[in-house]
């Protein structure tokens, strides 16, 4: 049986896209004491225009103490929405302090906005395990 160009092209994008969705949910972020590691971009947009009038801010949820959130402020180019040009924004930033023993832990945060259009919010969950 000959497959066609086209069907081995459908089934790999196929197969690709549900692997990266099965393991988007088992993702765990390792740090070790004093370690950063960059989250994700942070802004606003509508039509890759900017629509923010304050500066994010990032609100912990649940998490382990020894675990810290900020928002490195800066420009960002929203590729996932296919801008090519940055906006005011910045990139969500975990830092982890001074651990003493190995721990697992979940990280339930919100960044929330001030808008043109109100105020919003954006909730992420992450995995960690932090080390000594």
């Amino acid at each position: 049986m000959r497959v066609g160009p086209r069907l081995v092209s459908f089934c790999l994008g196929s197969a690709l896209f549900f692997s990266a969705t099965a393991v988007q949910g088992q993702t765990r972020i390792a740090l070790k004491s004093g370690e950063s590691v960059e989250l994700h971009l942070v802004y606003f947009i509508v039509n890759c225009a900017s629509i923010m009038v304050g500066t994010p801010e990032v609100e912990v949820l649940e998490g382990p103490q020894e675990l810290t959130l900020e928002i490195k402020k800066g420009n960002v180019v929203p590729r996932a929405q296919n801008c090519a040009k940055p906006v005011p924004g910045g990139t969500v930033v975990a830092t982890a302090k001074e651990v003493t023993e190995r721990k697992d832990a979940k990280l339930v945060y919100r960044v929330k906005y001030k808008t043109k259009q109100g105020d919003r919010q954006r909730g992420e969950t992450y995995n960690f395990s932090l080390f000594p």
